[in-house]
């Protein structure tokens, strides 16, 4: 029976290096159940309390009038960036700025733990603070459909965001043991040398990001840009390889790509 795909998001947090635009990524975990050891975007899957969060406008900012279900990936994906990597997209009621770098330790120190735990809900852990999610600075990158014939199967919506300066990115410690700033050309580069393993949706999503030169850039882009949605589809090669087939229009370069296959698991 066809597994279902659950809906999940990822934010591409991104900086300004010396050698050209960097972005935020994770080693997973080897016991996690999807893409174990892998390099990633922070993310993760859409919760029942998202959705909640995002159905409440005077808890849930949404100048640009998503409806419900996009905005749960947004909050969902802002979320899992603060569970993973400590970064927090939030603001003051009643602020323009994100906050700062005091506030987000004492949430770091009070509740980050008990949020990946599930101790506690994201919704309460902004209300310690009297904050609202800033939804707004996320701009919609991509979207990936995992295969049918894979045994567990993720909706996935991409974001850009910019990191903020004022927030130290630091992985878990739990289901990512690893993170790095690093530009797409050398984690695509590092990949091929055999330090680092991609899944299909990360590499190419890293090329298309390696087209732009800096954040700005990148973020005027995918803002021009229309999101096209990539279920790939596989076909068997000799040994370990498949020729992978997505939607030209999608933006990637091609259509067809052979890559040595990366189990989910």
């Amino acid at each position: 029976m066809e597994a279902i795909a659950r809906p999940a998001a990822t934010i591409l947090l991104l900086r300004d290096g010396p050698a050209g635009i960097e972005v935020f990524m994770v080693v997973r975990h080897h016991a996690i159940d999807f893409a174990a050891g892998a390099l990633v975007f922070p993310g993760g899957r859409v919760e029942e309390s998202d959705q909640e969060l995002a159905a409440r406008p005077a808890d849930c900012p949404n100048p640009d009038g998503f409806d419900t279900g996009a905005m749960g990936f947004r909050i969902a994906a802002i979320r899992e960036t603060f569970e993973e990597c400590g970064v927090l997209l939030a603001r003051l009621r009643g602020s323009n700025e994100l906050i700062d770098a005091e506030i987000l330790k004492r949430l770091e120190d009070q509740h980050r733990a008990a949020l990946n735990a599930g101790s506690i809900g994201f919704d309460a852990v902004l209300a310690s603070e009297g904050l609202l999610p800033a939804s707004d600075l996320l701009v919609h990158f991509a979207h990936w459909i995992t295969p049918v014939h894979q045994p567990k199967r993720y909706d996935t919506h991409f974001f850009l965001a910019e990191a903020p300066a004022a927030h130290l990115a630091v992985h878990d410690g739990w289901e990512a043991v690893e993170s790095i700033w690093i530009t797409p050309a050398q984690a695509l580069a590092d990949t091929e040398s055999g330090r680092f393993k991609l899944v299909f949706a990360t590499a190419k999503n890293l090329e298309k990001l390696g087209r732009s030169g800096s954040v700005q850039e990148a973020m005027d882009a995918a803002r021009a840009g229309t999101v096209v949605t990539v279920m790939p589809r596989g076909t068997k090669l000799e040994g370990s390889k498949r020729m992978m087939r997505i939607p030209e229009e999608a933006g990637y370069g091609g259509s067809e790509f052979i890559i040595d296959f990366l189990p989910a698991s």
